[in-house]
């Protein structure tokens, strides 16, 4: 997902940070404002479910 995103948005992204977590937790925050949670979701993302709800 990281590739994904650093390759998709490369020259807009000025920082990237990955936090390791435990429990099968996985969030994506843009400007801190959560856009997916798994644990909320149920699921992992997919690739377009993220860029899909980037607007940088």
């Amino acid at each position: 997902m990281a590739e994904t995103l650093l390759r998709a948005y490369r020259n807009r992204i000025s920082s990237f940070e990955l936090i390791p977590s435990s429990g099968g937790v996985f969030e994506v925050r843009l400007n801190g404002e959560l856009i997916y949670s798994k644990k909320e979701i149920g699921r992992f993302p997919e690739k377009m479910d993220i860029i899909n709800k980037l607007s940088i």
